[in-house]
């Protein structure tokens, strides 16, 4: 089978098995939420409330149903790409919810990703391309560090250093209440502002991202530092790169044009699964800096018990994952002609 054939049927495998993997997490989800202590009708009215009026208010909301068609209620709902109505949020769908807190984490996951990758790979280079040195050393515990701290302990540090202590950042939001916010298509404040022309409004932007990016970005980067430090300096051992010192090419270019390349072809692969861990730190990120994001609303509808709004978030989030990595295994399998499916 050729390649082309096999990376077709590979492709195909993948597309088919995505919904497989959205039902597994869409069912642990419903069924977790209804294993957990707590009613959503007491976090409602109050436990204080009248019986008849719970009763009312949980057969409006079809919680009197058996379980089981709940569940088959919910999987239809989902298959018409109904998330259903916010329990908490009255008047207001959970789509509502998503496409309202949404572009804040996109942002913040899109700015913590590009501090991540630029702080990763290039500590991991400069580890890799200095082997047996304090350098290589100071690298490695550069890694286990960023990916051993807590990160709501390593924000609320540095939430008391530079903003509380220094105040050199803001606090608790996303954008100050005395500017007007970029308003654009994208919800985007970064982009909106740029496509405006409002310098003003992308660099307040960029001011009030700052803090809570470096925090997701800083952890995160451990992740493609510890890649291309060991893929490096296997590459710098190969033996094309000594072919290449041999007909005297500078070190600097054999670094750059030809094992830094090769060594970079790992990252593409764990670039999915790095968005993934972004999106459950965005949640931890959110809710230490107040950030308004889909993540920190999601945090607001566990402790409220708000199932409708779980639910989709959740899907929501699974959705983007499983599509974001389904993109980088075809990048990856184009960009490596090795790779055989």
């Amino acid at each position: 089978m050729s390649r082309s054939s096999s990376l077709r049927y590979y492709i195909l495998a993948r597309l088919l098995l995505a919904p497989l993997m959205l039902w597994v997490i869409t069912t642990a989800v419903f069924l977790l939420l209804r294993a957990t202590p707590g009613d959503p009708v007491d976090a409602l009215l109050g436990p204080r409330a009248p019986q008849a009026a719970k009763d009312e208010l949980r057969d409006k909301l079809g919680l009197g149903k058996p379980l089981i068609l709940q569940y088959f209620d919910y999987l239809w709902k989902l298959l018409h790409l109904d998330l259903g109505q916010s329990l908490t949020s009255q008047g207001q769908s959970v789509l509502e919810i998503i496409q309202k807190f949404f572009p804040a984490t996109m942002e913040l996951a899109v700015f913590s990703m590009a501090i991540a990758f630029i702080i990763g790979v290039s500590v991991g280079v400069l580890a890799a391309s200095h082997p047996n040195t304090p350098l290589d050393a100071g690298g490695r515990l550069f890694g286990i560090l960023t990916y051993s701290l807590p990160l709501f302990w390593f924000g609320m540090v540095l939430q008391l250093i530079f903003s509380v202590q220094l105040g050199w950042f803001p606090l608790g939001t996303r954008f100050p209440v005395t500017i007007p916010a970029p308003d654009g298509p994208t919800g985007l404040y970064s982009l909106d502002s740029l496509l405006h022309g409002n310098l003003t409004q992308f660099l307040t932007t960029l001011y009030y991202l700052a803090l809570p990016c470096l925090t997701l970005g800083v952890l995160i980067s451990g992740i493609f530092e510890r890649i291309v430090r060991v893929n490096l300096k296997q590459t710098l051992q190969a033996d094309y790169v000594e072919a290449a010192r041999a007909r005297g090419i500078p070190e600097s270019k054999i670094l750059l044009n030809h094992a830094l390349k090769n060594a970079l072809i790992p990252v593409i692969t764990i670039l999915g699964l790095t968005f993934a861990a972004l999106l459950g730190g965005a949640i931890l990120t959110e809710v230490t800096f107040s950030w308004p994001g889909l993540a920190n609303r999601l945090y607001r509808a566990i402790s409220q018990r708000d199932y409708p709004t779980v639910q989709g978030i959740v899907v929501f989030f699974a959705a983007i994952v499983a599509l974001i990595s389904i993109l980088i295994d075809i990048l990856n399998a184009y960009v490596d002609p090795r790779i055989r499916y």
